[in-house]
């Protein structure tokens, strides 16, 4: 597991940026194409910025999975999911194969048709978040470790609940759905490279308990040290508690310039 740790989020979006670039451009190379899946939330803004105008991309033969999205929220809700991807990521680039996780639609069609595509081949990367109740995508904990299904429906806890408020995309946690469409954790396990982009302070204790504590679905994302090939991007703010005496020779702290 590598750790990449900045002075602000616009440094360690472009870093991360930067990376997400080789890979897909290594797999088109590799392979004819590039299958990768996008995570989107306020933590993703700079990085997805930046990856959406780096260059010598054929954006044309990359797929898109869309890792999350809520049950009964419309697209045009400003924090529908599908609606920050397709702003962020797919228009900008042109990108004309993706997968959108309909929620307001046929749930359990959605499910089935998305799950299917992508276990149809291997995908070449992910781009993560880390909530602060340490999920990964929406499995909030107790997560559901041990799940085959590519993607499944899941309850949100409060805690996840409220950091969606807290990120004002809701005006109160009524107006927040109780259930959402989401990647499983097996499923993200087998993207042959991850890339978790987590910045704030707010993420401070979620990195600590998932990277410093024990593997355990109560800190969903604490599975990421399981994977071979992750790096997780952190600023200041939520790298402040991280032990990094427990990962010798895999944290990288950019020096203040």
């Amino acid at each position: 597991m590598n750790f990449r740790i900045f002075h602000d989020r616009r440094s360690m979006g472009n870093a991360a940026a930067d990376q997400a670039a080789v890979a897909i451009r290594v797999a088109i190379l590799d392979h004819g194409s590039a299958r990768i899946v996008a995570a989107t939330a306020a933590s993703q803004k700079e990085f997805l910025e930046e990856l959406s105008s780096a260059p010598e991309i054929d954006w044309p033969l990359v797929e898109v999975f869309h890792l999350d999205e809520y049950i009964g929220l419309d697209m045009t809700h400003p924090g529908s999911f599908r609606k920050m991807l397709l702003e962020q990521l797919i228009q900008k680039t042109g990108i004309v194969n993706y997968h959108l996780l309909h929620g307001d639609g046929d749930v359990r069609s959605v499910v089935r048709s998305t799950s299917q595509a992508i276990a149809s081949a291997p995908v070449d990367i992910a781009f993560l978040g880390i909530g602060e109740n340490g999920h990964l995508a929406f499995n909030d904990p107790p997560a559901d470790f041990e799940t085959e299904e590519p993607y499944l429906v899941v309850t949100l806890d409060e805690a996840c609940r409220r950091q969606q408020v807290g990120e004002a995309w809701f005006s109160d946690i009524t107006n927040v759905p109780r259930q959402a469409i989401s990647m499983s954790v097996k499923q993200i396990l087998k993207v042959k490279e991850l890339i978790a982009v987590v910045p704030g302070p707010q993420k401070a204790r979620a990195i600590k308990a998932c990277f410093n504590g024990e593997i355990s679905p109560m800190a969903p994302a604490s599975i990421l040290r399981m994977h071979a090939n992750v790096t997780v991007y952190l600023d200041d703010g939520s790298a402040a508690l991280l032990n990094r005496a427990l990962y010798p020779g895999s944290v990288d702290t950019t020096p203040l310039k």
